[in-house]
């Protein structure tokens, strides 16, 4: 059960990829397929002009700023559909992430629609098939619900860099898609309509490129940002990422989530040979990989934590020389500024209920400890080991299979019921009476801002948001895969 914060953004963003391709049917095709727009061409005084320094390059229908799994997939679904694309990349080498690494079950059928479930091909993927909780000896396995799919349907990890290349490489594929290297600087804008971007290619020569839409998707450190929503950028923790080898899983095509003190350990395949650790570790407490902080940190506090089998193997990969990586945690609101001509692609509108459920487990099992927290942690482990049900739920929720809000209300509710309930056990008092009521108080605390920030028009009312913000209801295609993935 991937629910620590960066996973929940590569679910987010790989399980997201509905609404990237179904959002640019929707602003160039409308809800039904129809020919290009004469709208679409670009003025002949927009082509091929230099003004000084800054060039201009020929006419594009689309420009799309970053080729990573979002930039490059809908830069493929786009191309496929006759557009003509223009995709700048800042780096165009594989990149090196210790995050983006699970694909999970709803973002593999997201790739079979688009034509692009062989990028997971020839890259040494691992197929994953859930994730096995620890908690003070005791395990909750937690398996994606796959019953009603056929069996190559199933989460994959790999290395980010390999699984981002094939998409570039099957984007570049297409003659009427280009991929460029380039660093944009900014967006160019008259009277409030983006018409395309400033940017400088390998060489440093600044160049402009025209488009009637430019589509902005390169990443969380995106300089762009600000032009297009109103950032509010929380960093609650940190992933310290380690590579094990020499070591296997307790379950064969199962990640484990060790949930203890100081923070939660999360153990996944990457390869045939490698296992990734990530450590989640708040953002007040850091330690300095440069002085050697970290490892410090990591062996006397992490390394007793982990499963046994693990714990020689970590302690290697702590001690190996340049293996500690670092990265933020980033959670960022959906408060999106509409502007004609662009749009910034962030988390998928369906994907709120994965950011919100992920976001919420996270802050429950990486909390300080305290008798409420505590409480907490028990009722959510505890409801998970119920089976059936409660188990696949929240594992269907957080592996794109079933992202409906309604599903997230019907188990944050069950789960109150279930943690309410073991506190009045074996009899109601005064005191149980009061625990009780305040794990509902600091439960509703926790989850009731996510969805605020997340949108509750758009997570429960999506048919009364603008159009902009949904997917049209004429593409359904997915229904053939045996359900809708957003």
């Amino acid at each position: 059960m991937a629910y620590i914060v960066g996973l929940a953004g590569a679910i987010a963003s790989l399980s997201g990829l509905a609404f990237l391709f179904y959002s640019s049917l929707m602003r160039f095709r409308g809800p039904s397929k129809v020919k290009r727009s004469a709208s679409m061409e670009l003025p002949k005084e927009n082509s091929a002009n230099k003004t000084g320094n800054c060039e201009a390059h020929g006419t594009t229908d689309i420009i799309i700023v970053g080729a990573g799994v979002a930039g490059a997939a809908l830069a493929y679904s786009l191309g496929k559909d006759g557009r003509r694309v223009r995709v700048i990349e800042r780096d165009l080498k594989a990149p090196e992430r210790i995050a983006g690494e699970g694909l999970m079950p709803g973002g593999y059928l997201k790739l079979i629609e688009l034509g692009l479930e062989d990028c997971v091909d020839e890259i040494d993927a691992v197929r994953v098939l859930g994730y096995v909780l620890y908690k003070d000896g005791k395990e909750a396995p937690l398996s994606f619900p796959l019953e009603k799919y056929e069996s190559h349907v199933a989460g994959r990890n790999f290395h980010n860099g390999r699984f981002v290349q094939r998409l570039r490489n099957k984007a570049a594929s297409l003659h009427n898609v280009s991929l460029e290297q380039g660093a944009v600087t900014s967006l160019i804008e008259e009277n409030g309509t983006v018409k395309g971007v400033h940017y400088k290619d390998k060489s440093g020569q600044l160049l402009t490129a025209y488009a009637p839409l430019t589509v902005i998707c390169d990443g969380y450190f995106s300089n762009l940002r600000r032009s297009l929503c109103n950032p509010k950028v929380d960093i609650p923790s940190h992933f310290a990422g380690l590579v094990l080898t020499n070591c296997k899983l307790p379950d064969e095509n199962y990640g484990a989530i060790i949930l203890a003190e100081p923070s939660p350990i999360l153990f996944y395949p990457i390869s045939s040979t490698e296992i990734r650790c990530l450590v989640d570790i708040p953002s007040q407490h850091v330690p300095s990989v440069s002085d050697g902080g970290m490892a410090h940190y990591l062996k006397t506090r992490v390394a007793p934590k982990a499963l046994p089998e693990m714990y020689t193997a970590l302690i290697s990969a702590i001690e190996k020389e340049d293996n500690i990586r670092i990265m933020p945690n980033k959670i960022m609101a959906a408060d999106p500024r509409p502007t004609p001509g662009a749009f910034l692609i962030g988390d998928a509108p369906m994907s709120s209920t994965i950011n919100t459920l992920a976001n919420v487990l996270q802050i429950v099992f990486s909390a300080p400890s305290s008798p409420v927290m505590e409480d907490l942690q028990q009722t959510c482990f505890g409801y998970l080991r119920l089976g059936g049900i409660f188990s696949t739920g929240p594992s269907a929720i957080l592996s794109g299979l079933c992202p409906r809000p309604l599903s997230l209300a019907f188990h944050f509710s069950a789960m109150s019921v279930y943690g309410v309930g073991r506190l009045l056990l074996p009899f109601p008092s005064p005191k149980r009476l009061w625990n009780g009521a305040r794990l509902l108080w600091v439960a509703s605390s926790i989850i009731l801002p996510f969805i605020w920030f997340e949108g509750v028009r758009q997570m429960f009312f999506p048919l009364t948001v603008p159009a902009y913000y949904r997917t049209p209801s004429g593409s359904r295609s997915i229904k053939s895969l045996g359900r809708k993935i957003d």
